[in-house]
């Protein structure tokens, strides 16, 4: 009598589906486990909205931040009559006024040339060029001062060799080499503009003497103190200058085009010469101050907007929101738009952000009302105690309603915040969830384990019965034909 000895596949054995009975009875045990995968999945779009609560309400900070800090309320902006004359750029420290500004002369710096040109693969001459700049003006060499920086020039250096050595040693002079049909020819400009950036070239031998002339070296020595020029050395240019304006009948200099602090808070930037004065009006920066307020009802609304949307059940597609039924989702929303409503004794003439412009709509969005901003714009000084007023001791009613907001935000977004908070707990709730998917992976795994056990079992005993009963049978027939 032969057995089968191996089952191949659950079921050849008792003719059972048996592998779809195990299957069947496997997903059945592992439906805990789909439970707990899709919680994890709602877990994890809850705390995508939470990431998108926090940047709402990042940005609600920042605005409110703008809003209370000193710098906006301090800015000054200045409107020139002729922008290509004059510019102004004011600081917090500038004074509102009206300025009228004639420029004299423009910033101009030294610029000196050899006067023949030389094929530039010739040699100049040997001996050392030394630059002083106008600081250090009347001493010279021959006085003994031998500080100066100074460049070494060889017997064999062109005069290209001469402008890279000037160039490497930034001594307050570049070098640049003009050629044209009579050749080349050295040019020594001061490396900043103004008189105070003047400068002066002496040429000396090998020996260290003094040299002058038109020749060697000589021929690019620099003297500014000549007053009459007697054809030797290089020839000047342009001469070193201060530019020079006159505001409100107030002359002024400065070494370069641009004017720094002649008023407080001011800086001036001049372009060319004027026929007649250009006028300038520095008033307070109230386009940046709207639209510091404009951003803040933005993020305001962007914020409500979304809490809103996310708390709520809309009954149409009778769909719940991902935070519906979420107690920190709905006490951040409320805890804002009671701040947002609250009155403030900040100011005497502003009492809520609803007074200078800041409006809530049926929606919970917030929207400007300019009329009002505007009429408000014209108390600067009361409108920025409703909003940057720190605590003076009389509690939080007394600071300003963007230091309390800005407050709120900060304690939320915190690390102990309940924001950062209620994050925490949504990560470590999937953490839980899936020490508990992998508890019940094992045990279903055991599970499946033991039935496929059982079935195979089953197989053999029912193969087993099987033979025996085909056995039986052939004997029985094989009787009964003997018979």
């Amino acid at each position: 009598m032969t057995t089968t000895s191996k089952i191949s596949s659950l079921g050849v054995g008792s003719g059972l589906d048996a592998e779809s009975i195990v299957n069947q009875l496997v997903a059945l045990e592992r439906q805990p486990i789909n439970t707990l995968q899709s919680k994890v999945t709602q877990i994890q779009t809850k705390i995508s909205a939470y990431g998108q609560v926090k940047s709402y309400v990042s940005a609600l900070r920042d605005a409110a931040q703008k809003l209370s800090g000193p710098d906006l309320w301090a800015g000054m902006k200045a409107a020139s009559s002729d922008t290509n004359v004059v510019n102004f750029a004011t600081t917090s420290g500038a004074a509102v006024g009206n300025y009228n500004v004639t420029v004299n002369a423009l910033a101009a710096a030294q610029s000196v040339a050899s006067r023949t040109g030389i094929p530039s693969n010739t040699a100049v001459g040997a001996g050392r060029l030394y630059f002083e700049v106008a600081s250090s003006f009347p001493t010279s060499l021959d006085t003994g001062n031998t500080t100066a920086p100074y460049i070494d020039v060889t017997a064999t250096d062109t005069l290209s060799d001469i402008r890279d050595k000037i160039n490497a040693k930034n001594a307050g002079v570049s070098a640049s080499i003009i050629n044209d049909a009579s050749g080349a020819r050295l040019v020594m400009t001061s490396s900043a503009t103004g008189t105070s950036n003047a400068f002066r070239v002496t040429a000396t031998d090998d020996s260290g003497t003094i040299t002058t002339g038109t020749e060697g070296l000589a021929a690019l020595a620099y003297d500014p103190s000549k007053t009459i020029d007697d054809g030797t050395g290089a020839k000047l240019n342009q001469a070193a200058a201060n530019a020079s304006a006159t505001i409100n009948g107030v002359t002024v200099s400065s070494t370069t085009n641009t004017f720094t602090n002649v008023m407080d808070g001011i800086t001036m930037t001049v372009s060319k010469l004027t026929l007649s004065p250009v006028s300038v009006n520095v008033t307070k920066d109230t386009e940046a101050i709207t639209k510091a307020v404009t951003d803040f009802a933005s993020a305001y609304s962007a914020l409500s907007s979304y809490l809103k949307t996310s708390t709520k059940y809309d009954e149409t597609s009778k769909t719940a929101g991902t935070l519906q039924g979420d107690s920190m989702a709905t006490s951040t929303l409320n805890q804002f738009r009671s701040l947002i409503g609250a009155n403030s004794a900040a100011s005497t003439v502003f009492s809520t952000l609803s007074s200078v412009g800041l409006e809530i709509q049926s929606t919970g969005t917030m929207t400007v009302n300019s009329t009002k901003l505007n009429s408000a714009m014209g108390n600067l000084a009361e409108m920025k105690k409703l909003f940057t007023n720190p605590d003076t001791g009389g509690g939080p009613a007394t600071e300003g309603m963007a230091t309390r907001l800005r407050t709120l935000a900060d304690s939320m977004l915190s690390i102990d915040g309940a924001i950062t908070t209620r994050t925490e707990g949504l990560n470590k709730a999937i953490a839980e969830n899936k020490k508990r998917q992998d508890a019940l992976d094992g045990r279903v795994a055991l599970f499946e384990k033991r039935l496929r056990a059982q079935y195979t079992a089953l197989d053999k005993a029912m193969a087993s019965i099987s033979t025996q009963s085909n056995y039986v049978t052939q004997m029985i027939n094989s009787f009964n034909k003997n018979s």
